[in-house]
C-alpha cells in the first residue's frame, strides 16, 4: 500500500517561509511523478506543484508560481515544497500525492 506522510506545516507570518516534506514508501518513487495539492476551508482542492521523475518537468499553479519551489530526493524517496513569501491565501491543508493516493495532510496557517 502506498504510504505518503507530510510534515513541516505550522504557523507562519505573512511574508514568511515554510518547507513541507513528504516521506514516501511502498511504490517506485524514482519513477513516479509527484504532486502537492492543497485544500483551503470553503474552497476547491487546488493542485499547486508537481515534479516529474527526474526533476526536469515542473508545474506550478499561478497562485504559487515564483514563491514555491518543488523538489525531490530520489535516493531517499522524499519530496519537498519550499514555500516563500507566504500570504493568508496560502492557509490550507497541504497534501502530497501520487497516482490518486494522498497523505494525511499537513496544515499551514499564515497569520500575523
Amino acid at each position: 500500500q502506498v504510504h505518503l506522510e507530510e510534515s513541516g506545516g505550522g504557523l507562519a507570518q505573512p511574508g514568511g517561509s515554510l518547507r513541507l516534506s513528504c516521506i514516501t514508501s511502498n511504490f517506485d518513487f524514482s519513477r513516479s511523478r509527484m504532486s502537492w495539492g492543497r485544500q483551503a476551508s470553503g474552497k476547491e482542492f487546488e493542485w499547486v506543484a508537481a515534479i516529474d521523475e527526474d526533476s526536469t518537468d515542473l508545474f506550478y499553479s499561478n497562485s504559487v508560481k515564483g514563491r514555491f519551489t518543488v523538489s525531490r530526493d530520489n535516493a531517499n524517496n522524499m519530496f519537498f515544497l519550499q514555500m516563500n513569501h507566504l500570504n493568508a491565501e496560502d492557509t490550507a491543508d497541504y497534501y502530497c500525492s501520487v497516482d490518486h493516493n494522498y497523505g494525511q495532510g499537513t496544515r499551514v496557517t499564515v497569520s500575523s
